[in-house]
């Protein structure tokens, strides 16, 4: 299984890098070199801000091209392909628990290591803002699971040593 401690850095890194980024952005930071923002495609790492995907190894996934994810080579040659949308950018850029920023906000991560040189793993996770109240919270999908303070997990799935597990599952569990 995806260590989930990695998986769970990984994304609070992917929502820093993005809170920096789109805080650049709007106060005119032009002086972003080509290889470390593109707005027109994929960078170096197989990130594409202008489309809220990354897709490729999940080496690159830390912006550290180097045979591992934050020092772990386990994952590195995983196919990594995660989507968020425009309320994911807002919510982390404007302090996580405000629903005027972040109702609506998603992302999605599809690991697939059955790659050459990959783990042998795979798991597709769905995440969703609900705030701070959690269970309680107007946007909580029964069956789903905490996950950062304020966000669900409404979907984790995939399979390890080619057992199919389901870590969980809450319903409806799609995206809006």
């Amino acid at each position: 299984m995806i260590i989930r401690k990695q998986y769970h850095h990984i994304i609070k890194v992917i929502k820093v890098s993005l809170s920096a980024v789109l805080s650049l952005a709007f106060v005119g930071a032009s002086a972003l070199s080509a290889s470390a923002l593109s707005l027109n495609g994929f960078n170096e790492f197989g990130y594409n801000y202008n489309a809220r995907i990354f897709s490729g190894k999940a080496d690159g996934v830390d912006k550290n091209l180097d045979g591992t994810i934050y020092g772990d080579p386990t994952y590195a040659n995983d196919h990594l392909v995660m989507k968020w949308n425009k309320a994911w950018d807002d919510c982390n850029s404007h302090g996580y628990n405000d629903p005027a920023y972040c109702a609506g906000a998603w992302d999605t991560n599809e690991w697939n290591g059955m790659v050459p040189g990959g783990s042998g793993e795979t798991e597709h996770v769905k995440i969703i803002w609900v705030g701070a109240a959690l269970e309680a919270s107007p946007y909580w999908v029964k069956g789903g699971s905490p996950i950062w303070g304020n966000y669900e997990t409404i979907m984790d799935q995939g399979m390890v040593g080619g057992v199919h597990n389901v870590y969980t599952f809450a319903t409806p569990n799609g995206l809006k």
